[in-house]
């Protein structure tokens, strides 16, 4: 799904503009601006022992923000899609289980260092994504360091290639997030984190990313203890460089052998390369890859090929991506993914289409 908007990097934007705030609430609300998306997506799933699925959709998204009146400002955004066609019935609505949603709808509060925000708004943690409804205090008056603080109690999706009404967060009794980003040593970030979900699992982790002008890498460790069943970890570790508009990596992930990595977090995450990846989390699942990537003059050129083996059965996934930006606000992209299962009968190639404009 189209998500990941840093919450950290929000506040900063927000603390940064209070400078130019209004001097009265009609003032804040007349220097509001409006932002959207238009979309048209397409997308097929070709299964070798089975007839092709999926479906095509317009999608439209409208935001409205506020100017900021003594540190307050609101924000609110809607998403609606239709369906154009879809190979079978019910297709479409598997994706979209319902046709609009109020994705965003909330109240900040931003000063030097420090911004709160409560209502539906967009995440993006190492371990939450999509869109919640929460409070969010976001911290930087610390040299170097942004901390996000975070109780979420409902999550949802809204997108072009989905939209999922708002549901409780573990049965009415939420989440809690701490998630910190400390960048004072040249070339390195190191993002600590811990999530609590009550009654089912405490999670912690620490991503460090070392990256210079031609070389980078990643080392991601996180585990959590579950209740009544066995604990998860999983470590991903990543090597790359790059030059001149060409980019390569290579990766290797590997999941407890006894609790895997279902369980970490509050949904979502940053770590699997794939598409569908489908057992990247699964019990002592070990998954190796490279990735391939190429930009030029607006084209975005990308390959991704990988092996997932978990426990003694291995499933192999490609991905090919082209994007293209015709101008600065419309672009489109295609991607292409072949999965070998290790039963060929589940093998199947799928192909995603989107074009976008942006205003």
């Amino acid at each position: 799904m189209t998500k990941k908007l840093s919450i950290i990097a929000s506040g900063l934007l927000i603390s940064s503009t209070m400078a130019f705030a209004a001097d009265s609430i009609d003032g804040a609300f007349k220097e509001g601006k409006v932002s959207g998306t238009l979309d048209a997506y397409y997308e097929n799933t070709n299964p070798d022992a089975a007839s092709d699925t999926g479906y095509s959709a317009g999608a439209v998204g409208i935001t409205y923000e506020t100017g900021s009146y003594n540190g307050l400002s609101a924000k609110v955004g809607f998403v609606a899609a239709t369906e154009i066609n879809s190979e079978n019935d019910n297709e479409f609505e598997s994706a979209f289980t319902s046709n609009s949603i109020m994705a965003e709808s909330n109240i900040t509060f931003a000063t030097d260092g420090l911004s709160i925000t409560a209502g539906r708004q967009a995440v993006g943690l190492e371990w939450a994504g999509d869109y919640h409804e929460a409070l969010v205090a976001s911290i930087t008056a610390i040299p170097d360091t942004s901390i996000a603080l975070v109780y979420t109690d409902k999550v949802g999706v809204a997108g072009y290639d989905g939209i999922e009404d708002f549901v409780k967060v573990n049965d009415s009794k939420g989440a809690y997030i701490v998630e910190a980003t400390y960048s004072g040593v040249s070339g390195f970030e190191f993002t600590p984190y811990f999530y609590s979900v009550p009654d089912v699992a405490d999670s912690y982790g620490l991503k460090s990313v070392y990256s210079s002008d031609m070389f980078g890498a990643t080392a991601h460790y996180a585990a959590a203890s579950v209740d009544g069943m066995d604990d998860d970890s999983i470590l991903a570790l990543e090597a790359s460089t790059s030059i001149e508009g060409l980019s390569l990596a290579v990766g290797y992930i590997k999941t407890d052998k006894d609790g895997g990595a279902d369980n970490i977090g509050a949904g979502d995450d940053n770590i699997s390369p794939f598409e569908d990846g489908n057992y990247v989390y699964d019990v002592d699942a070990k998954t190796v890859y490279g990735a391939v990537g190429y930009s030029v003059a607006g084209l975005d050129l990308g390959l991704i090929y990988g092996e997932t083996k978990y426990g003694s059965d291995k499933e192999k996934e490609l991905n090919l991506t082209t994007g293209y930006s015709f101008t600065d606000s419309f672009s489109g992209s295609i991607l292409y993914g072949n999965v070998s299962a290790e039963d060929s009968t589940d093998d199947y190639d799928k192909v995603l289409v989107n074009l976008n404009y942006s205003f």
